[in-house]
Parts: C-alpha cells; sequence; structure tokens
C-alpha cells in the first residue's frame, strides 16, 4: 500500500514543480516608465526602441506612458508615494536634478558611469544630469533650439543669406512683411509654458545676459532686459505672428510647415518633419542656422537636453538601468537620429548619421558647445511659473520689460 502510494505522490508533486517552474520562466519583471509625448523621439520610435530592448531582454516588460511635457514633473513627483506602483525610469528636464536630490527622488548612478564613456559624451549633456558633482541619470536628449528659415521667401524678396544677427533677423522679416510675402514672417512658441522660458533663454543667450549677480538670481541685466523688449518689439512690428503667444512647439512647427512663416525658433526634431512632404508644404525649402548672436560671429543657444533617471523607488533597479543604458547606447541613438541627435561626439561624423540632414549637423556642432543653462534651483518649478507670468504681462503689454524683469528677480531672489 505505501510502496504503491508513493509513486502517485511523487508524480503529482512533480507535477505541482513543473508547473512553478514554467511559471517562474513565463514571468517577466515588469518595469513602468513615464516619457512625454512632444518634440524630440517621437512616441513611435520610442515604442520600437523599447520593442527591440524587451526582444534582448526577454525576462523583462516595460509599461511605457505617455503625457505632455507640460505634466512631466507633476506626474513624477506625484508618484514619489506610490512605492513598487509607481515609475521606475523618468524622463527628466535638465533643471530638475536640484530638486529631485534635494527629495531623494532619483537614484545616484555616478558610480556606473566608466570615465571612458563619460570623455565620449558632450560637457553639455553630462549636465543635464548632473547636480553637486554626482550623476542622476543617463543623458538622453541633446538639443538646443534653431532658427528655422524658408530658402524660397527669402530668395523671393532678394535676400541671398539668412540672419546673422537677431537684428538682420528683424531687418529681413520686415522686407519679407512690406513685400508682401508673408503676413508674420517670425513665429516662435510663447504660450505661458516652458516653451516660453526657452525662447526666452535663447534671446538671453544672444544678448550676453547672465541669470546671476553675485551669486543670487538676476533677471535685471542689461542681456536678459533686451531678450524680452526684442520679444515685445517683434509683436509691436507686426513680424511675430501675435498668435505665438499661446503657441507651443507643435503649432511652430505646423505653422512653419504650412508655408506661413519665414523664420521659426524650435527643437531639431522640426528639421526632418519640416523636410517631409508628407507633412509639410515647404518640404526642400527648409534652412537652418543655430541661433544668431548679438556678439559678432558667435552663435546662441541654451540647454533644452533631457536625461533618463531610474527613480529610487523602483523596485527594480537593475532591469531600470539595463533600459535606461539601452536607449542612451550610441548605436540606438544613431539609428534614431532623424529626430533628436546623438549625445555621442564621434556620431556627428557618422555618415548614416549625417545622411540627408548635413545642415542640421553643421547647425549643432557650433551650437551645442555654448547652450546656456536655465537657472537652476530645488524649486524650478515655481521660479519658472513666475517668469512665465512676467513675460507673458510684458507680451500683452500690461507692464514694461524693466518692470517684468524686476519682479521675477525679487520673486526669484525669496526662492531657497
Amino acid at each position: 500500500m505505501t510502496s504503491r502510494s508513493i509513486p502517485r505522490v511523487s508524480g503529482y508533486l512533480l507535477s505541482l514543480l513543473a508547473l512553478g517552474a514554467s511559471g517562474m520562466v513565463s514571468a517577466k519583471t515588469q518595469i513602468n516608465a513615464l516619457f512625454m509625448s512632444q518634440a524630440a523621439y517621437s512616441e513611435s520610435d520610442v515604442r520600437a526602441m523599447t520593442s527591440d530592448f524587451e526582444k534582448a531582454h526577454p525576462d523583462v516588460s516595460v509599461n511605457l506612458e505617455f503625457v505632455p511635457y507640460e505634466a512631466l514633473h507633476d506626474k513624477i513627483v506625484a508618484a514619489r508615494g506610490a512605492s513598487s506602483n509607481g515609475y521606475d525610469v523618468v524622463l527628466f528636464d535638465d533643471m530638475w536634478p536640484a530638486e529631485f536630490s534635494k527629495f531623494n527622488m532619483l537614484k545616484d548612478i555616478t558610480s556606473k558611469i566608466s570615465p571612458d564613456d563619460k570623455a565620449k559624451v558632450f560637457d553639455g549633456a553630462w549636465s543635464t544630469v548632473t547636480w553637486n558633482n554626482k550623476q542622476w541619470g543617463l543623458p538622453w536628449i541633446l538639443d538646443t533650439k534653431y532658427l528655422y528659415y524658408n530658402k524660397a521667401m527669402l530668395a523671393k524678396a532678394g535676400i541671398t543669406e539668412p540672419p546673422k544677427t537677431w537684428q538682420q533677423v528683424m531687418d529681413q522679416s520686415q522686407i519679407l512683411k512690406e513685400k508682401g510675402i508673408v503676413k508674420y514672417p517670425l513665429v516662435w512658441s510663447w504660450s505661458q509654458a516652458e516653451a516660453l522660458v526657452c525662447d526666452y533663454t535663447t534671446l538671453v543667450s544672444a544678448f550676453g545676459g547672465q541669470f546671476y549677480q553675485n551669486g543670487k538670481m538676476n533677471f535685471s541685466d542689461a542681456g536678459s532686459v533686451k531678450a524680452v523688449s526684442y520679444m515685445k518689439a517683434s509683436l509691436d512690428k507686426g513680424v511675430t505672428n501675435p498668435n505665438s503667444r499661446e503657441y507651443l512647439e507643435e503649432d511652430v512647427r505646423k505653422v512653419f510647415s504650412n508655408g506661413d512663416a519665414a523664420f521659426a525658433l524650435n527643437w531639431t526634431y522640426m528639421y526632418n518633419m519640416a523636410n517631409d512632404p508628407k507633412q509639410s508644404k515647404v518640404a526642400g525649402e527648409v534652412g537652418i542656422v543655430p541661433a544668431p548672436s548679438e556678439k559678432p560671429g558667435a552663435v546662441a543657444a541654451m540647454n533644452g537636453s533631457m536625461g533618463l533617471g531610474v527613480t529610487q523607488n523602483s523596485s527594480h533597479p537593475d532591469q531600470s538601468w539595463d533600459y535606461i543604458s539601452y536607449l542612451t547606447s550610441q548605436p540606438v541613438q544613431n539609428k534614431y537620429a532623424r529626430l533628436s541627435l546623438p549625445i555621442w561626439k564621434s556620431s556627428y561624423d557618422d555618415p548614416a548619421v549625417q545622411k540627408g540632414q548635413e545642415p542640421l549637423i553643421a547647425a549643432a556642432k557650433p551650437a551645442l558647445d555654448v547652450m546656456l543653462m536655465r537657472p537652476i534651483t530645488t524649486d524650478y518649478s515655481r521660479l519658472s511659473n513666475t517668469l512665465q507670468q512676467q513675460l507673458q504681462q510684458v507680451l500683452q503689454g500690461q507692464v514694461t520689460p524693466e518692470a517684468g524683469m524686476q519682479a521675477v528677480t525679487k520673486s526669484a531672489q525669496r526662492l531657497h
């Protein structure tokens, strides 16, 4: 009796073990990742990259969530207390590491970065993820804003070369308007959002402004006031599309691609999209140069780069590290270099990366070396909101540039 029952029990146990083993094999580790659905890499690009990562890591699945840039910061902060139900990987802007490190929201990955890799990546890219000499993620989107121009419109107006200063942008815009070639030659992303701060910072860089004076934040120096005064003057002269005060970057791209602007300030991603005949009426006529500077022979730029970090609450930090290492790797970045240029220096000499976007590469090389950082504070969101509000008031004619910038300075100096 006993001898007969042993095989039956053993077989039952073996069946349970087999089921358990198969469950272990099929079980995948899921990581949750938060991205933005705006500018730089497209959602389809990120999904394709992720699919390739999952094929190479069959034991990992990645749950992707996309939100508009304007919701990204608050989503990350709100998920801070979600423990294992929160995000494992987040996309973050270059001003946020100060705040995120203060509240212990991202893992310090300094020890994971080799000196060799560090030397191969642009310094401006590393500044995106660095605070207090520590790295809080890996740089991923290396970006600045460029001046786009419609070559056919300029030629029709008898303008033989693109502007090299912002004064020339204004002068050429007035010629284009006076000749009836385009009603509003200039278009910007001046909605009360971070996009407005980015355009403003580009102009601060152009006019030689600084965000700090004697160690304190300051927005009232000559260069900063000139930047805002230029913005308002372009509206007053009728060369900037007044709807710019309501536009984000995608609005700018659509206006330019529809042939309703001669000049536009926008990110890298617009170059190939504006040159795509399937979604642009001006394909083949898109010119691009670094944002001009008022200093002869110089260019202007602001740091609009973003990084990928592993959250402090991640239940799967190793798999999350593998994921962000894959997305930021040179082969992946080179493959998807049409909407966002790589962080890797040697990629810019790669014929496959250059092909079809040689003018973009030519504009990027000098610009990426001079990117001005937006003002850094652990309370950046509040500072940015104040700056947006005051800039909007200037653009609406409610306050003078001087008064608006003085108000921002007073508010900024109260922040800790």
